[in-house]
């Protein structure tokens, strides 16, 4: 995992922490699925499901998209994790629940 990876796999558990923190909600598969496979797979896998997480839908109704996977593939400091698909595919769903 190279320096990228890790950050991206740290700012996946944040996305955690905070939503417990601030929202009440906790996101027990979304923590479950990044100790297993990574952030960085897990991500991947979510962005490219068809059918949006219960954890998008939870973030979106508390207007925290800020804090989606989505939000975060298109961080500049993650440019390089992913593909420009990735990223279209992250700002189409985004565009979808403004």
């Amino acid at each position: 995992m190279n320096e990228a990876e890790r950050r991206f796999h740290r700012a996946m558990i944040e996305i955690y922490q905070t939503a417990k923190r601030d929202l009440g909600y906790n996101a027990t598969r979304f923590i479950q699925m990044v100790s297993e496979r990574g952030g960085l797979a897990t991500a991947r896998q979510l962005l490219w499901s068809d059918q949006i997480s219960d954890g998008f839908e939870t973030l979106r109704s508390h207007g925290r998209l800020d804090l989606t996977v989505e939000a975060h593939v298109l961080r500049e400091e993650f440019v390089e994790l992913f593909t420009e698909e990735d990223r279209q595919r992250a700002r189409d769903r985004l565009d979808l629940f403004k």
